[in-house]
């Protein structure tokens, strides 16, 4: 059967090297018996070793002309496993009926965090994500504070998942070959069910303070607090964003609304 043609607007790399295939097909097997998606399976080249898994199994493709391919070659029969979709915009209760499942696939590069952003979404149905991403984006993910890479995605995905760097993938077993190194994570559900603080001023308290990374908490928090006067010995104004851990990180958030509260009456989110 013909060949898919990789395209660009999609950011289809499509993997060439069965080894590296079945080993990020493997990363499941820390998470048993809960059923798989697979995201963007494109030809199939993970996808022919997570159907050999006894467990329910799926696929979300976008891509029709992959839909096609898959439809001729790994499933030719009247049940078929794929949804032809964008992830982005499933709702992922219906998936497995309301079950929970592990998510896992070769991710575009310019969507991968937003996949991640709907994962900790959902992370009542996703216990586990495994799969392969842009070798500086999975550095982020995994970072710990002091770092230069800890940021956004280090600190909203490790408040709700352990994140384990498996192994760097090399471009040349792409085609086409991107123009970074790859690298496969996996991110397993904590034992966090609340962060003790209201949860999306923390995402805003995060994003905010990080896009103004090397300055100082004092400045950058004057993008959500009109007066901080009133906390400027705390010891968190002198520090920059990547000093902080995820617990302080919920201090400063039930800080910043106390302050939003006493000084409008109402907290912003």
């Amino acid at each position: 059967m013909k060949q898919v043609r990789p395209k660009k607007n999609l950011g289809q790399h499509f993997l060439t090297d069965l080894s590296i295939a079945r080993r990020i097909a493997d990363t499941v097997d820390a998470c048993p018996d809960l059923p798989v998606l697979e995201v963007g399976p494109g030809m199939g080249v993970m996808t022919q070793y997570l159907v050999e898994k006894p467990r329910p199994f799926k696929v979300v493709e976008i891509d029709r002309e992959s839909v096609e391919y898959l439809k001729g070659t790994l499933f030719k029969g009247d049940e078929s496993p794929i949804i032809e979709g964008d992830f982005l915009r499933m709702d992922l209760s219906k998936v497995f009926d309301g079950a929970q499942f592990v998510l896992t696939g070769n991710y575009p590069y310019d969507i991968s965090s937003q996949i991640f952003f709907k994962m900790i979404d959902n992370r009542q149905l996703i216990p586990c994500c495994t799969g392969m991403i842009q070798h500086e984006v999975a550095q982020r993910i995994a970072s710990q504070p002091g770092n230069k890479a800890y940021g956004i995605l280090s600190v909203l995905i490790q408040a709700w998942y352990d994140v384990e760097y498996l192994f760097m993938v090399d471009e040349t077993v792409f085609n086409p070959p991107p123009k970074v190194k790859s690298a496969v994570i996996r991110m397993t559900r904590n034992q966090t069910q609340q962060l003790g603080c209201d949860e999306q001023l923390f995402k805003r308290v995060v994003k905010t303070v990080f896009n103004q990374r090397r300055k100082m908490l004092r400045v950058s928090l004057k993008q959500l607090v009109n007066d901080l006067s009133s906390v400027s010995d705390h010891p968190f104004m002198t520090l920059r964003p990547e000093q902080l851990t995820i617990p302080q990180f919920v201090e400063l958030t039930n800080l910043v609304e106390k302050l939003l509260s006493s000084q409008d009456g109402k907290v912003e989110k």
